[in-house]
């Protein structure tokens, strides 16, 4: 029994990998997040779809092992990275108990990689990546993340920054950050790489606290070393003679 999880990157065929494009064509079953899958719909055409909304992905990861139970070759797709808050670690867990179900995990490009590209540069050095959503960890654990990226002078990537329910977490995050980085510090958001609509903008951490940011955007904090070449937000490495 074979169970494809894979990464479809940020938007349509052209931002996935030619490998996750040839797992889809091996499958006879998709599940996923209906947008997702409207975002793929020419490259699953004719194939059933396994569809549940948000807060579902225990449902959709139990259907998906089922249909592969039952002898379909499925897949469950996630935006971005399958393994960066993506469903390979929940595929995998709830097929941990059935040792006759293959999962193969597909990555994808996710949201820092593809933001990052659309800004510049930001994360040529080392960095962190924290979500700020606290449905599945506690508020207090990503405060602690945050301060400890910002005491390490990391550069940090952002995801999940606010929503209708989190409108008041990206200036929380800021005001912690600001407990150590001036508000100077260049900083990014890019919003919908890949999709229509996209859009990327720079700013500053003072400025950013008062900026609003939804579900669709990722958010840059640089570090000590970051600055603005040409309109792009660069971290440099430290290359001689530049």
């Amino acid at each position: 029994m074979k169970l494809y999880c894979i990464g479809i990157g940020p938007g349509g065929a052209e931002q996935m990998t030619l490998r996750a494009v040839r797992a889809l064509e091996k499958c006879d079953c998709v599940a996923g997040y209906g947008l997702y899958l409207d975002l793929i719909a020419e490259l699953i055409e004719g194939k059933e779809r396994i569809q549940t909304g948000m807060t579902k992905e225990v449902d959709r990861c139990t259907a998906a092992r089922d249909a592969a139970r039952a002898g379909r070759t499925v897949a469950v797709v996630s935006s971005g990275d399958a393994g960066v808050y993506g469903m390979a670690g929940l595929l995998l867990e709830v097929c941990g108990d059935d040792p006759a179900i293959e999962v193969e995990v597909i990555p994808g490009v996710t949201a820092a990689c593809a933001g990052g590209a659309a800004l510049g540069a930001p994360l040529t050095g080392d960095f962190a990546c924290v979500s700020l959503s606290d449905l599945l960890t506690p508020w207090e654990v990503i405060e602690k993340r945050l301060r400890g990226a910002a005491a390490g002078d990391f550069c940090i990537a952002l995801y999940n920054p606010g929503s209708k329910t989190r409108a008041g977490h990206l200036r929380r995050a800021c005001d912690i950050l600001l407990e150590t980085l001036p508000p100077e510090t260049v900083c990014g958001l890019a919003r919908s790489v890949g999709r229509a609509g996209e859009s990327h903008t720079l700013t500053t951490l003072g400025v950013l606290r008062d900026t609003a940011a939804d579900m669709l955007t990722t958010v840059f904090i640089g570090n000590s070393r970051t600055r603005v070449v040409n309109g792009r937000m660069v971290t440099p490495r430290g290359y001689r003679g530049v």
